[in-house]
């Protein structure tokens, strides 16, 4: 029924004759709608005796609506598109057409192989090991794990990056992914220069791309990934030296009856400074966590996260853009206490396989020196500003609804 009402509307668009449309059209609509409402307390700020003001605010992450189809070949080929795009039922993010995962492809005996907007091979084989959290909102990790989670594109020359943010959904992505062989996967990608246009071959930092590669083992109960990521020549702002950024990541997860249990470790590095005083600054970060089916339609998902402290050239400047933020490293014989640690708790009913309902709580402690510019880590969603004060703590409640279609 589904297939049929898409045809039908595509015909309409395009003017074909619906019936005969009908009969050979392989699309599918799919989606996620997500909202998450939520009460977030940011704690004192700079002026002594006032807090930064305390909000609630509405939260979409996730939501989407996409397309997508396949063309069986022969032989074992076929050709598969797939168009994903924001829905936001606020109305407040209008991204555009397939602004998530989207993408043309074609596979067989061979893998898959495909070209768009997607997630990079380090993030896929990262998220699975994030249990008890989500990657974005109030619940999400990966603000202090990975910089972030978001689509974004190589920065044109001269421009600021998102260079923090290592859970990427890249713009302008070239695929391929390994068959399954028991269960083991390999996948490699890496991102088209086309920002590089309108630039000398001389130039510094004129030809910024993203090269990512991940492995996973994923069978019965268990999951196990890695995964590596460069951002070649992303520091745009160093007067004449070409800066690249790394990340590394490794994790697994298990069921074990009514209960998932996951974790991972991971490090980002940054090249910083200028041709004449070149300097460099790496994190790392680890998370564990718990998805608990008591029983019934109940269940609780608890996670804890850690930052770990800036270290590097002393005095080497924090990262951020885009959303993502990495303090600075501390000059010599300032403490350092960069880091900042995560809790979150959920109770979670589960109405149906496709609908379920979340309740619950996350705080967020930063240590005294996590600061550039007087911002801090901060819950998802949330922003870091100058008016915090220094090791300053956050929380939130929240509630949110999930419908899959």
């Amino acid at each position: 029924m589904q297939k049929k009402l898409m045809a039908v509307a595509v015909a309409g668009a395009f003017g074909v004759p619906a019936v005969a449309l009908a009969q050979t059209s392989t699309v599918q609509v799919f989606g996620t709608i997500y909202v998450e409402y939520s009460y977030y307390h940011q704690g004192p700020s700079t002026t002594p005796g006032v807090n930064v003001n305390s909000v609630d605010f509405l939260q979409t992450p996730g939501s989407e609506i996409g397309f997508k189809g396949e063309e069986k070949l022969g032989g074992g080929l076929s050709v598969w598109f797939q168009c994903t795009s924001t829905a936001d039922p606020r109305g407040l993010s209008q991204n555009g057409w397939c602004s998530r995962n989207s993408a043309l492809g074609m596979k067989g005996g061979f893998g898959n192989f495909f070209i768009g907007n997607w997630d990079t091979p380090f993030k896929r084989t990262s998220g699975p090991w994030s249990v008890g959290s989500n990657e974005t909102g109030i619940w999400g990790s990966s603000f202090l794990l990975t910089g972030g989670s978001t689509t974004t594109d190589n920065p044109p020359t001269g421009a600021t990056p998102a260079r923090g943010t290592f859970k990427r959904r890249q713009n302008g992505l070239l695929t391929y992914d390994t068959p399954d062989f028991g269960g083991f996967q390999g996948m490699a990608a890496f991102s088209s220069a086309q920002n590089a246009t309108g630039t000398l071959a001389n130039a510094s930092n004129n030809k910024a791309r993203v090269l990512s590669i991940g492995g996973q083992y994923s069978a019965g109960p268990l999951f196990i990934g890695a995964g590596y990521e460069k951002h070649v020549e992303f520091n745009s702002l160093t007067g004449g030296r070409d800066g690249d950024d790394w990340g590394w990541h490794i994790g697994g997860a298990y069921t074990w009856g009514p209960v998932r249990f996951g974790g991972g470790w991971t490090k980002q590095k940054f090249e910083t400074g200028t041709t004449a005083a070149p300097t460099e600054s790496h994190v790392a970060a680890w998370h564990i966590g718990v998805d608990w089916r008591i029983v019934g339609p109940h269940g609780l998902r608890a996670s804890y996260t850690q930052a770990g402290d800036m270290k590097g050239t002393p005095g080497a400047v924090g990262i951020a853009g885009n959303g993502a933020f990495r303090p600075a490293v501390p000059a010599l014989g300032v403490p350092n206490n960069t880091g900042a640690n995560l809790w979150t708790i959920r109770y979670v009913y589960t109405f149906s396989k496709r609908t379920e309902f979340n309740l619950g709580y996350a705080r967020l402690d930063n240590d005294g020196n996590a600061v550039t510019g007087g911002a801090q880590y901060a819950i998802g969603g949330g922003t870091s500003p100058g008016l915090h004060a220094p090791g300053g703590s956050q929380y939130a409640w929240g509630a949110s609804m999930r419908h899959s279609f």
